[in-house]
């Protein structure tokens, strides 16, 4: 895999991935910048969310769960001092749907911490990763309701 990130001028680059996709990077008006991108180490802790995200959701669809919502949440606690590494990080699994099954949910989170997510098998030696779920059942105009909340592992 090849990045670049090219400056743009103050604190503002533009992150161009080799399947051509691009980001905008930048930096808080405190520190010089102007505001206009991701902070890099955003783009770092959504890389963590995405690639177990991807993982889970693939997983819960060829196990067949009628998933209707799906939103991964990544906290991080960072250092206070420089170079403000990252400390702990909780990810949280927010799936809604129809008669989901938690065995199914749990099933899917193992297996993207354990063996498919590369990124948080890098990380994981580095700090501790709390894995939390909630699990919620669709109803009609579109609200839903709470159906069980857990951790990985249990």
């Amino acid at each position: 895999m090849d990045v670049k990130v090219t400056w743009q001028g103050r604190l503002t680059f533009t992150g161009t991935a080799d399947t051509g996709f691009q980001v905008p990077l930048g930096a808080s008006a405190d520190a010089g910048g102007d505001e206009d991108g991701f902070r890099p180490m955003e783009l770092f802790a959504t890389g963590l969310a995405g690639c177990t995200a991807m993982d889970v959701i693939s997983i819960l669809r060829k196990k067949r769960q009628e998933v209707t919502d799906f939103e991964v949440q990544v906290h991080l606690d960072q250092a206070a001092e420089h170079p403000h590494v990252f400390k702990h990080a909780a990810i949280e699994y927010l799936v809604s749907g129809k008669s989901l099954e938690e065995a199914a949910l749990v099933r899917a989170i193992e297996l993207s911490a354990t063996r498919y997510c590369p990124a948080q098998a890098m990380l994981k030696g580095v700090f501790p990763i709390e894995l939390r779920y909630s699990i919620f059942e669709t109803g009609g105009e579109g609200g839903r309701t709470l159906v069980t909340r857990g951790n990985y592992p249990q």
